[in-house]
């Protein structure tokens, strides 16, 4: 593995700032739009959620007057002090520090929400996941996993950039970006630690042995409409949860 790659693992990568964005315009387009897809999803305005992996979630005071209570998570320290900065005294945002959610009572959840999430998942860690999951989720509760790229969707997704560019005003930085992603270490590190691309029938697969029943949805959450978007509800059948320790 080269060097780059064995010094800046994905954490590493997200914990700072990133070439993913064109400009500042194309990120706070991007938030509203996961946020305004994820509102779609939640039942009710009782309802808890968490956006695990939510990232900088500018929108999430907008999202939170949907619910009840709404939980935010992301592993990488430094985004976790922007959603410190930014949503720590908003009553309906509590941040979260763990990644096993211990804070988060069993079956208390509502809805969880990943978002382009599992591409940067071993399955093995996926299957940890999503057993997490299943225990907080309450007997109702739904998973939504969003923004999952489809295996050769390289092109679809680089044209869906610059679709969302000409219509959110900034085609020309989405250009740029597009070329400053090529040559940065996002590029080297999805070759070397893996970028994981799913069938829909993998998706549905790896659900069944996660303990879920997943359906396909007809509209991705955010931009791109070339990737895949399950809700799934918890199996209340035992044998459908398969031996998650193979991968």
């Amino acid at each position: 593995m080269p060097k780059a790659a064995r010094a800046r693992g994905w954490l590493e990568f997200w914990n700072g700032e990133t070439p993913i964005y064109a400009n500042a315009r194309h990120k706070l387009l991007h938030y509203k739009s996961v946020a305004q897809g994820i509102a779609l999803h939640i039942p009710s305005c009782s309802a808890r959620v968490l956006d695990y992996g939510c990232g900088e979630a500018l929108c999430a005071s907008q999202l939170a007057q949907n619910c009840e209570r709404l939980l935010l998570f992301d592993a990488a320290p430094y985004v976790r002090k922007k959603l410190y900065k930014n949503f720590s005294e908003d009553p309906r945002i509590e941040i979260l520090e763990d990644t096993a959610l211990f804070g988060v009572a069993d079956a208390s959840l509502d809805l969880i929400v990943a978002n382009s999430i599992i591409q940067y998942v071993p399955p093995n860690e996926l299957f940890d996941l999503l057993a997490i999951w299943r225990v907080k989720l309450k007997p109702q509760g739904r998973l939504l996993i969003a923004d999952i790229p489809r295996a050769k969707g390289a092109l679809e997704d680089a044209l869906a950039l610059l679709d969302f560019g000409w219509r959110g005003g900034f085609f020309i930085a989405a250009l740029t970006s597009l070329a400053r992603l090529y040559f940065s270490d996002y590029r080297l590190l999805r070759r070397e630690l893996g970028f994981f691309a799913y069938d829909p029938s993998e998706i549905e697969e790896m659900l069944l042995r996660g303990g879920f029943h997943g359906q396909r949805q007809e509209r991705n959450i955010g931009h791109n409409q070339s990737r895949l978007c399950f809700i799934a509800e918890k199996s209340h059948h035992s044998s459908a949860i398969a031996d998650t320790s193979r991968p």
